[in-house]
């Protein structure tokens, strides 16, 4: 299998493994009718793989038709896909032809299959199980040969809990699944990319290509480009265009990019079963806020008592509190046999006190804590940020950053 060729061929640019993968998986399906689900962010290039595969197969000197499903009016849709009679609605002045019809013995792509109306991918379903639909206002059944090979941007498990799409429709569609990954989970593409579309602007608006110094590649391969390859292409014209002088730094950079919200801190995730590195690491950074937050409210509880002297204030809450603290796994509790009012505290130490605050501030910070991590993770791979980083579980650009940030010697 020549990718290169492919590559050259179909006009894609990189090397990452996830696109090299989902480039291998669509030339292996080509030769078979298999349907195919291509699935990624929009910006991505899904449109490219349909083509590869309609070129590798035995149908590639059949029609390769291209449908956008989110552009069609719901009304029409039908009759866009599967043809209508004449007189089957308004305005309907004669018989037409649908795309299923008219890509029989070739390859038809449907883009943005998630936002097809459930009637629609009722009559859908029927054609990829049977290779038959019905015309609108027809009760003719026409058969067709036809390859589908659809593509989304949508969580489609996700739109099928909420009955916006049909499950056997998605596992007859999912057959062979391709995922075409987003442009931040490809950092080495990146700057090839930027380095194509500058040199393709530059000789179409003819003027000098456009160079970046040190600190915009690594601020350009550390955005998150949430538009992905698009989003790339669009800023690069921009430049090309608005900027007078071709050496383009980071300040002059990030001026084109916008500000995406979030943070790149462990978050505790929504899904409790994963049960992933990432998750259960977050999980313990919340338990540990959870035991910081606990524990500064029992020390304003301790100090509060012991500033007003009296024992008499103490609530039941409270004195299940000191109960708590107290706890003994051998003996039981140690205040048990004392009622709430009697419980001492005089034989605490105001500094002992202070000293388990400052322990616990300092072994609950967050910042120290990811320090500390990614200080062991560089030590036991030797400085090799790559491995350190599949170490903790986070991206290496994420680990550059924190690195910078924290201003590690790694």
């Amino acid at each position: 299998m020549d990718i290169q060729g492919i590559k050259q061929r179909f006009g894609i640019i990189g090397n990452s493994p996830g696109l090299i993968r989902a480039i291998e998986v669509a030339v292996q399906v080509a030769p078979t009718d298999l349907s195919v689900l291509v699935s990624g962010e929009s910006g991505t290039g899904k449109e490219i793989f349909p083509q590869i595969i309609h070129q590798y197969s035995a149908r590639k000197h059949g029609k390769y038709i291209a449908v956008n499903c989110g552009a069609i009016p719901e009304g029409t849709i039908d009759s866009e896909l599967f043809g209508h009679e004449k007189g089957a609605f308004t305005g309907a002045l004669s018989d037409r032809k649908g795309y299923f019809e008219e890509a029989n013995g070739g390859t038809i792509f449907l883009d943005e299959v998630g936002e097809l109306p459930l009637s629609t991918q009722v009559r859908l379903l029927r054609v990829l199980e049977t290779g038959e639909f019905i015309k609108v206002g027809s009760s003719k059944v026409i058969k067709t040969n036809v390859r589908v090979i659809a593509a989304t941007n949508l969580d489609i498990p996700k739109a099928i809990e909420e009955n916006k799409f049909r499950e056997d429709l998605y596992y007859r569609l999912n057959t062979v699944p391709i995922i075409v990954m987003p442009l931040r989970d490809r950092a080495e593409d990146i700057l090839l990319l930027f380095r194509r579309f500058a040199r393709d602007f530059a000789e179409k608006y003819r003027m000098p290509p456009l160079m970046l110094n040190e600190d915009a590649r690594q601020a350009m391969v550390n955005y998150t480009w949430p538009g992905n390859v698009r989003q790339l292409k669009n800023i690069t014209e921009q430049i090309s265009i608005i900027e007078k002088e071709r050496d383009i730094s980071a300040e002059a950079l990030e001026a084109y990019l916008p500000v995406v919200k979030g943070t790149n801190l462990p978050a505790i995730l929504k899904s409790p079963q994963d049960k992933s590195f990432n998750s259960e690491r977050e999980i313990l950074y919340q338990v540990l806020f959870d035991m910081k937050r606990d524990m500064s409210d029992l020390k304003k509880l301790v100090l509060d008592l012991m500033q007003n002297g009296s024992e008499d204030q103490l609530s039941g809450d409270q004195a299940q509190i000191i109960r708590n603290l107290y706890r003994d796994e051998d003996e039981g509790f140690v205040a048990e046999s004392k009622p709430a009012q009697s419980i001492h505290i005089d034989h605490m130490d105001k500094e002992n006190i202070q000293d388990t605050e400052e322990f616990v501030e300092e072994s609950l910070s967050l910042e120290e804590k990811e320090i500390e991590l990614i200080t062991k993770a560089l030590e036991k791979h030797k400085g090799k940020r790559k491995y350190a980083a599949m170490d903790l579980g986070i991206s290496e650009r994420t680990l550059y950053r924190k690195i910078k940030e924290y201003n590690i010697n790694g």
